[in-house]
């Protein structure tokens, strides 16, 4: 039960910096990109109702995500062997009280976002929403790892501070700035406000990147402290995984400024106005990514402390050496001879365990390549059959389904449900759900089945999720450098599924003329998951 209490608690931590950015991401939004405008109509009133509700449904979801973590999840993972949650001793720590605070602070914006809304304009409430924004700030400081630190504590939590609230203004504030074009869209008078609001919110967004990333680099060379450390543990390569998924939706962001810069209100249906939203959808969904990874972040410990625990380079770099992939796999009943427990965490892997592993991946990217190389083929419209290419998801998870666990049901003793209790069978059951979903949907709109728009959305949020849900992936928590090197590919894996996923949004959302390389990237970017798996190795 420990194993799955941390794989919840980290999708309930990352439920929670989601929320907690929404919440005070939305404050400085309003405070900074819709008040400061001049005239005060109609429509400027509903925008700013609208970041109103989303900040109140933000701090209720962060009050009550806490409070899961701290009445729950965690006196549940603490129970004693009569199963008693010791409630009591821990609302006695440092730990819980700053969690009580925080749910307190959550739960008075959630009051205050309500009380605004029939006052948006009143000048002492916004003062008040300020104060508990600024408050849940200086709080965050102690569930961070500075608070835990021996020498200069004082200085890293504040600088924690400024990292966390850059990238809460900025994240947050994308997700107003999306729900602000949802509803600018069903309000035909309103597209006077486009150019003025994303003037605006480009100089909030610019003020807050910095603040993000220039205390991270200090948090980095604190926390990671050289280059060796950061390839050889999986605090330092979560921190790589940060840095490209920045760097996207940088990029993003300054195709979006540019645009910003270009645009007349004045020009009949000037360009920008047909390309801004599905470039900010796309940088919304890639900084929720990278607020998920942050919260598997925190649940590892940082690079300076591993010490015997890091793998050098040329250990890392064995695991991508182009090798033959393995295409035999060990029987099931030599594994099971061999293998401990599925549940005994503590147990030495053995050498079939291994093999098994690698021939499942190596398997699995035989699958994928192929599918990539069909999604390629496609493009040339005399390859016509090359479109049912998602039917071959259908094969990718049956096999999954069957032998990513073999000690579990049905090649092993342990039952379906018994095993579900164990994190990385979990996922790898919700990846297989994933696969099929993508075949499923994928496949219907390719041969015009789904005929509705929406429905092209779901692949590409799909690959999204399934992305996310590798970068939060989780094996053994005891054996850190051997878990390390068996894992140092999922994140390069989740990258790409990230990517793949918001590059095929981007070429379902851009108008037709701007869909030439976001429709070759998603392709790209499932080929290089086809090949990391054909090169996977853990011994």
């Amino acid at each position: 039960m420990t194993l799955l209490a941390g794989l919840l608690d980290v999708l309930l931590r990352g439920i929670s910096l989601i929320a907690f950015a929404t919440a005070v991401g939305g404050v400085a939004y309003v405070l900074w990109v819709l008040r400061p405008l001049q005239e005060w109509t109609a429509h400027l009133a509903g925008f700013v109702q609208l970041a109103l509700r989303l900040i109140t449904i933000a701090a209720f979801t962060l009050a009550g995500a806490q409070a899961l973590v701290l009445f729950v999840l965690h006196p549940w993972t603490l129970a004693d062997d009569a199963g008693r949650w010791p409630l009591a001793a821990l609302l006695h720590t440092d730990y819980a009280r700053t969690g009580l605070i925080t749910i307190a602070l959550a739960l008075c914006l959630c009051a205050l976002g309500r009380t605004l809304m029939p006052r948006p304009r009143s000048a002492p409430l916004w003062t008040g929403a300020v104060a508990l924004v600024l408050a849940l700030l200086v709080n965050s400081a102690w569930l961070a790892h500075g608070v835990s630190r021996l020498t200069h504590r004082e200085v890293l939590m504040a600088v924690t501070v400024l990292h966390v609230a850059g990238a809460a203004v900025w994240i947050g504030g994308l997700i107003h700035l999306a729900a602000f074009w949802q509803l600018r869209r069903r309000e035909a008078h309103a597209g006077g406000y486009g150019p003025v609001v994303l003037a605006r919110f480009s100089d909030l967004a610019i003020t807050s990147v910095a603040v993000l990333v220039l205390p991270g680099l200090y948090l980095v060379w604190v926390y990671v402290g050289d280059l060796e450390a950061l390839i050889g543990t999986g605090y330092g390569v979560m921190v790589l995984t940060k840095v490209v998924l920045l760097l996207a939706t940088l990029t993003l962001g300054g195709i979006n400024l540019l645009l910003v810069k270009s645009w007349r209100p004045s020009r009949p249906d000037p360009g920008p106005a047909r390309r801004i939203p599905a470039l900010v959808e796309a940088e919304v969904g890639l900084g929720v990514t990278i607020l998920l990874a942050a919260a598997s972040l925190t649940s590892l410990p940082p690079s300076v402390d591993m010490g015997a625990d890091r793998a050098s380079p040329a250990e890392v770099m064995a695991r991508f050496v182009p090798k033959l992939p393995r295409f035999a796999s060990p029987p099931v009943q030599d594994l099971l001879a061999s293998a401990g427990r599925i549940d005994d965490t503590l147990a030495e892997r053995q050498p079939a365990e291994y093999a098994w592993s690698e021939y499942n991946h190596h398997m699995a990217g035989m699958f994928v390549f192929a599918m990539s190389l069909c999604a390629l083929m496609e493009r040339r419209r005399a390859a016509r059959w090359a479109r049912h290419w998602p039917l071959i998801f259908l094969g990718l998870a049956a096999f999954l389904f069957i032998r990513n666990d073999p000690r579990a049901w049905p090649l092993g003793p342990a039952g379906f449900w018994e095993s579900m209790a164990l994190p990385d069978v979990l996922q790898h059951r919700l990846v297989v759900g994933v696969v099929v979903a993508l075949a499923l949907f994928e496949w219907q709109v390719r041969t015009g089945r789904l005929q509705n728009p929406r429905w092209r959305l779901a692949f590409p949020l799909l690959c999204a999720t399934g992305g996310a849900l590798i970068l939060t992936h989780s094996h053994a928590m005891f054996n850190l450098k051997s878990e390390f090197l068996a894992e140092v590919s999922h994140a390069p894996l989740g990258v790409f599924a990230v990517l793949m996923g918001w590059g095929r949004w981007l070429e379902l959302r851009l108008p037709e003329e701007d869909r030439r390389i976001p429709a070759w990237l998603w392709p790209v970017a499932f080929t290089l998951i086809g090949l990391t798996l054909l090169l996977y190795r853990e011994i």
